[in-house]
């Protein structure tokens, strides 16, 4: 944790902060937004396998959402991770990335991490380039799902990373 951190605690979401974690993907400018019921659902039924950091008033400044895939249970799917513009620039989202997996890893077993990004999504890119080299892991990419796969208009194939396995271990 860097000293621009030290101010800021990550641990796991509550159903009191949906509306916060609506308002940080909406604030994002390049995430798709879903319903903020959505948000409300993941923070119920997924804050085991999500993360939250909080400024020093207690309110989220940023998140990474995510599931261990039913069909590979040693997978995190990372959904979605965004940071408040007051606090970006401090490393927050590789932090949180990190402390998720490792507590995901010894809770779970996880050795590998999936995520999607959009070409073009530099700083997405970058996050997870840099996530799979300082856990000694490799990258691949796929396309997961073709742009004419979705239904509600223009949108950018989904590129699927496959990061793994994870050889040294979060910190």
């Amino acid at each position: 944790m860097t000293a621009a951190q030290a101010d800021l605690q990550i641990d796991r979401p509550s159903v009191t902060d949906g509306a916060a974690l609506w308002r940080i993907a909406k604030d994002s400018g390049t995430l798709d937004l879903n319903s903020s019921y959505s948000y409300l659902l993941w923070c119920r039924d997924f804050a085991g396998t999500s993360a939250v950091a909080r400024g020093e008033d207690g309110r989220p400044v940023g998140f990474v959402t995510g599931y261990v895939r039913p069909e590979r249970p040693r997978t995190l799917l990372v959904w979605q991770v965004a940071v408040d513009p007051a606090y970006r620039g401090r490393g927050l989202a590789a932090s949180m990335l990190d402390g998720l997996t490792a507590r995901i890893a010894a809770e779970h077993g996880v050795t590998s991490v999936e995520t999607t990004i959009t070409p073009g999504n530099t700083a997405s890119e970058r996050l997870f380039t840099s996530y799979a080299a300082r856990h000694g892991a490799s990258v691949s990419r796929e396309v997961l799902f073709d742009a004419g796969l979705f239904p509600d208009g223009p949108h950018d194939p989904e590129v699927l990373y496959r990061i793994g396995p994870l050889t040294h271990p979060s910190h």
